[in-house]
């Protein structure tokens, strides 16, 4: 963990640059003090092709971030986490929110470890390099 779902409206087509943000969104998540094993780290985009934004008059456009953490972090460590991530979702969207109607949001959803399953031989090669 965590686990990013980046959820973002068709009509901000390329100008969304999906594969830059993921980048940006694993990078702020790395540079977190060792706060998340970086074996963990999943993002992910789904572009969504029905959604409505307020009363549907104009070609209002919105980005929902959700992280997702096991419990056991600080309130520090998740506020700056979250300070931080939130910050550099808006750098990125910030040339597309100044030309359109754009609503930018994120939620962190944190849960308990005894109800997931994991199989990960990711973190292998990470604990090799150290």
């Amino acid at each position: 963990m965590p686990h990013i779902t980046v959820e973002y409206t068709a009509n901000l087509g390329a100008e969304a640059r999906i594969p830059a943000l993921l980048k940006t969104i694993n990078d702020t998540l790395i540079a977190q003090d060792g706060a998340f094993p970086i074996g963990g780290i999943r993002s992910r985009a789904i572009e969504l092709h029905d959604y409505r934004v307020a009363d549907g008059a104009e070609d209002d456009a919105f980005v929902h971030i959700t992280l997702k953490i096991g419990a056991g972090r600080s309130d520090a460590v998740k506020k700056k986490t979250c300070d931080e991530l939130f910050e550099a979702v808006k750098a990125h969207f910030a040339e597309v929110y100044a030309k359109r109607y754009l609503a930018l949001s994120m939620e962190l959803i944190e849960f308990s470890e005894s109800g997931t399953y994991k199989h990960n031989n990711i973190h292998a090669r990470y604990k090799r390099a150290s």
